[in-house]
């Protein structure tokens, strides 16, 4: 059971967003203190799998060839062969586009030295390089907890976002993955909570409400 300030923080935010024609994004804004982010070793860079989910579509790309591929036809939302791989690095816009359509990216394994080389350019900026698979995984599983995952990425600033699902959830479902988010990147942090400064909720156009 979440705790009741947890809830409470989430109700808040929801209710006093205004309704939107869209299933708004509920998320968590975090600052730090006391932490050099200047060294890439104190950076947060994690993908946290949500207990409750994401409460909407989150989209996957795999890059593949032969049976991973045909394995993946059916789980996936694209998969791109090696010959459509150099097609698209040769059209940078194309490129581009699919980086900002795709949520997260699988690559069978030997693909990567190409991927990094043609693509990484594109995707690594973006925090979308793929995920290597052995062409003889079964990708359904790490399909399926991609899609319940976000990522968490600080780089160089203090404040960081991360959505922890959408308000067409129950609050209990939210409080339960914020919760869970939080363990994550106090056991990522040198000092655990004490790292943080503050931390609020809000959905994605509505007003911040305190929660730490």
């Amino acid at each position: 059971m979440a705790d009741a300030k947890t809830i409470d923080a989430i109700k808040k935010a929801v209710e006093s967003a205004p309704e939107r024609k869209f299933p708004e994004t509920v998320e968590v804004a975090i600052n730090l203190k006391d932490v050099d982010l200047s060294v890439a070793k104190n950076r947060l860079d994690e993908e946290v799998v949500l207990p409750k989910g994401r409460g909407k579509p989150i989209k996957v790309c795999v890059f593949a060839s032969g049976d991973l591929a045909f394995r993946a036809q059916s789980l996936a939302d694209l998969v791109i062969t090696p010959d459509q791989m150099e097609d698209l690095a040769g059209n940078k816009k194309k490129a581009r586009e699919l980086a900002e359509e795709y949520d997260f990216f699988i690559a069978e394994a030997p693909l990567m030295p190409v991927i990094g080389k043609r693509l990484g350019q594109v995707l690594g900026p973006r925090g979308r390089m793929p995920r290597p698979l052995p062409p003889t995984a079964d990708p359904a599983g790490l399909i399926r907890s991609m899609r319940n995952t976000v990522r968490v990425r600080t780089k160089n600033q203090r404040t960081f976002h991360a959505p922890i699902g959408t308000r067409t959830m129950s609050t209990e479902d939210l409080a339960a993955n914020l919760e869970f988010l939080l363990q994550r990147i106090t056991n990522k942090l040198e000092r655990g909570k004490f790292n943080i400064q503050s931390a609020f909720v809000k959905t994605t156009m509505g007003p911040a409400v305190r929660w730490m």
